[in-house]
C-alpha cells in the first residue's frame, strides 16, 4: 500500500474527515517516525511491530562493475520486526 493509498482509504473510512485532514495526518506520523529514528530511538507500536536500528560497521567493499575495492563507511540502516498479532494476521 502506498501512502496516497493509505490516505484514500482513511478518508473513505472515517467520514468525519476531509482528505486533507487524513493526509496531514499520515504525513504526521511518518515525519515523527523518521524523527525518531533519526535521533536513533527504537519505535514500537502493540500488535503491529518494532522500528529500530542496525549498525553496519565499516567494512571493505567491491565494486563489481571495475572489481576495485571499496571502503564502504559505518552506517545505521532501519529494521522492522512484525509483532506477533501481524505475524498471526498474515498467517492466516
Amino acid at each position: 500500500m502506498t501512502k496516497s493509498k493509505l490516505i484514500n482509504h482513511l478518508a473513505n473510512r472515517f467520514t468525519q474527515l476531509v482528505h486533507k485532514d487524513a493526509e496531514l495526518s499520515v504525513k504526521s506520523i511518518i515525519d515523527a517516525m523518521s524523527l525518531a529514528l533519526a535521533k536513533k530511538h527504537r519505535i514500537e507500536i502493540r500488535g503491529f511491530g518494532s522500528f529500530s536500528l542496525n549498525y553496519r560497521p565499516p567494512r571493505l567493499g567491491r565494486n563489481p562493475k571495475s572489481g576495485m575495492s571499496v571502503n564502504v563507511p559505518e552506517k545505521y540502516v532501519p529494521h522492522f520486526k512484525p509483532g506477533k498479532e501481524l505475524k498471526l494476521r498474515v498467517d492466516q
